[in-house]
């Protein structure tokens, strides 16, 4: 496809799991976008399989690099017109094994793409967060003028991440936009997050680990829905704006593992209970009546449907995540050696 005369769009993150798809989507749906550049440090959860539907169209272009490194990223965002910024460490049990490369990239590497969203003269900057900013709720949902309140590692670094756009749009008139979504799924998700972890774990033969009483509760937001509310931020938002972005099915821990067990003809008895994780936040809820209002959101895929066909894609593409696998396993094998040797 011949580039288009539309915008140029950089995507930060964009070989990860989110980001892959907000960049299938663009390149599949959109013929008026005229380039969009993903910047990614291709770290474990980056990987460049995620864009393999898209590999052969011209208006795609990669770059290997690094957030931090104030040369790449200057180089990159020139001559963009806005920037999503979706790169993170995003996982909670790694951050509370090691909080220090959750700062680092989560806090100064948003740092280092506002400084340079301002010397380059971006035009949006959309800020892609997540709904564990506001901690935990017993009941009821968070509306956007919620404080931040955060309990893991993970969640400090994107709630201070979300006070440096905030800052930069009320100091310095840059065009801010920041996006809080609920538990994503889908296809191409790295398989340490609980769907694709118990998918590949029963297909492999492997009990499913449940952390606590499994009571745990989260709303669920398909990937492409997530993607298609980004965009629409990036589209109609306000600056300086947050919205809030729900998939409107909340369940427990428990009865998504009942469901996962199930679709793969698997009973109870394939799950190992094991230890709460600490500071494990109870129920996540958030209000997205404002997207709906202002942006025109809302989800499209229901779990019902989408739940199924995302294990039939794990089912059917293990030469996606087997690699992936392999890499986890020896990682928490060598921290298992690490840690009996002190």
């Amino acid at each position: 496809m011949a580039p288009g005369s539309g915008p140029r769009l950089l995507i930060t993150g964009g070989a990860g799991f989110i980001g892959s798809a907000l960049v299938r989507m663009l390149l599949t749906q959109r013929r008026d976008v005229a380039q969009v550049t993903v910047l990614d440090k291709l770290t474990y959860a980056g990987n460049l399989a995620n864009l393999d539907p898209v590999a052969a169209d011209r208006r795609l272009r990669f770059v290997e690099g690094d957030i931090n490194d104030p040369r790449t990223v200057a180089e990159v965002m020139r001559g963009q017109d806005a920037v999503v910024h979706l790169a993170a460490e995003s996982h909670v049990d790694r951050s509370i094994d090691s909080a220090s490369r959750f700062a680092t990239t989560n806090v100064l590497g948003t740092q280092t793409l506002l400084d340079t969203a301002l010397q380059t003269g971006v035009g949006t900057f959309v800020h892609v967060s997540t709904d564990e900013v506001y901690g935990s709720i017993a009941s009821g949902a968070w509306p956007e003028s919620h404080p931040v309140l955060p309990n893991s590692p993970y969640a400090a670094t994107k709630a201070s991440a979300d006070l440096l756009c905030l800052a930069y749009a009320r100091t310095h008139g840059l065009d801010v936009r920041i996006t809080r979504c609920s538990n994503n799924y889908g296809p191409y998700q790295f398989p340490e997050k609980i769907i694709p972890l118990f998918v590949t774990n029963l297909l492999q033969g492997q009990q499913v680990p449940l952390y606590g009483d499994g009571r745990n509760a989260r709303d669920w937001l398909h990937v492409e829905d997530h993607c298609r509310g980004i965009l629409l931020a990036l589209e109609h938002g306000r600056p300086g704006e947050i919205y809030n972005l729900g998939g409107g099915t909340e369940l427990s821990n428990h009865e998504l593992t009942t469901r996962i067990l199930g679709l793969l003809g698997a009973g109870p008895e394939r799950i190992d209970w094991v230890e709460d994780r600490k500071g494990h936040d109870r129920r996540y809820c958030v209000d997205w009546s404002k997207a709906a209002r202002e942006l025109g959101y809302r989800p499209h895929h229901s779990l019902d449907q989408a739940l199924p066909a995302t294990v039939a894609w794990y089912r059917d593409h293990p030469s996606w995540w087997e690699p992936l696998r392999k890499t986890t396993d020896d990682e928490h094998t060598e921290r298992q050696r690490q840690e009996a040797h002190g």
